[in-house]
């Protein structure tokens, strides 16, 4: 019997010593972070989301109600009259027009001079070229009123464009901040593509069209697109320069309607709602569009072979 206990007492102390040997399951991470971190987000896109909502519901209202439960309507109170009534007061179609040629313009120009001058920084060796670099990085943070009365001098008395096209988006032709991503962008690419351009007997401005605008498609997106929400946004300087109705972007034909017509409307709330709607869809449309195309990069099919 001592013969046993022996072996039994090593037989369990050897599977101990198995037991202790054995990994130990990795212990699984708590769900509740990540639930906690979605909830948040989730709440957050509400609380962004909520206003466009109440946009949106406010311009389909027959009346105005302003409480809490106007919020959630039925639909049978819906109505496209709000809509009705606010392109007879300021036309729509063309205050669409001159929103759209205005911000045309102002992409069209800022897309020009900054690829210029992106592929200037960024490729090309000259005296100054860090002294240049840093001005503009300076015009970032010098606000736009600042400059606003030396350019209604400059553009209204001396040239004479007020109510024009051209009065409208010279002030904003040139965008340094797509300048800066342009810049940042043509960094990235490798010096040996150019390189090989130019000993085939490439000009610089040849190279900027063939080798440097193809690679750059995801910068020219995100400078359309952060160049687009100050012009069609744009409120105070065509405000200034245009005094015909018929020259008036949707901003500032919204805020002369809010001034001077909407207390005489049936329903103003709901009339200016819709026009803020019409002004709000082009910019989120295009946000949503080109949001996909902000991360991506061409350089890898630049460089293969």
């Amino acid at each position: 019997m001592a013969t046993t206990a022996r072996t039994t007492k090593a037989g369990g102390s050897v599977a101990a010593q198995d037991a202790q040997r054995e990994p130990r399951s990795p212990r699984r991470p708590s769900p509740w972070p990540r639930i906690g971190g979605i909830a948040l987000l989730f709440l957050g896109a509400i609380a962004f989301l909520f206003p466009f909502y109440y946009m949106v519901v406010g311009a389909l209202q027959k009346e105005p109600d302003t409480d809490l439960s106007g919020a959630l309507p039925h639909v049978s109170s819906w109505t496209l009259t709000n809509f009705t009534e606010i392109n007879d007061a300021i036309n729509l179609p063309r205050t669409l027009l001159n929103s759209g040629i205005f911000t045309g313009g102002v992409i069209l120009a800022t897309l020009i001079g900054g690829l210029l001058a992106g592929y200037a920084l960024a490729q090309l060796e000259f005296g100054g070229r860090g002294v240049v670099f840093s001005a503009l990085l300076l015009t970032l943070i010098v606000p736009f009123m600042l400059l606003m009365i030396p350019l209604y001098v400059m553009i209204v008395r001396w040239y004479g464009l007020s109510d024009s096209y051209l009065g409208m988006i010279v002030p904003f032709a040139i965008n340094p901040a797509a300048v800066f991503i342009f810049r940042q962008f043509f960094k990235q690419i490798p010096a040996s593509l150019f390189e090989s351009a130019r000993v085939d007997g490439g000009s610089e401005l040849s190279l900027l069209l063939r080798v440097a605008v193809p690679l750059a498609r995801p910068a020219i997106l995100t400078a359309v697109v952060i160049t687009f929400i100050g012009p069609w946004n744009e409120f105070l300087w065509p405000f200034l320069v245009t005094k015909q109705q018929s020259m008036q972007p949707l901003a500032v034909a919204l805020g002369n309607y809010m001034n001077n017509v909407a207390a005489r409307a049936a329903n103003p709330f709901g009339a200016m709602l819709a026009g803020a709607v019409v002004l709000a869809v082009p910019a989120v449309l295009l946000t949503l569009f080109f949001q996909r195309y902000f991360t991506q990069s061409n350089l890898g099919s630049g460089v293969k072979g």
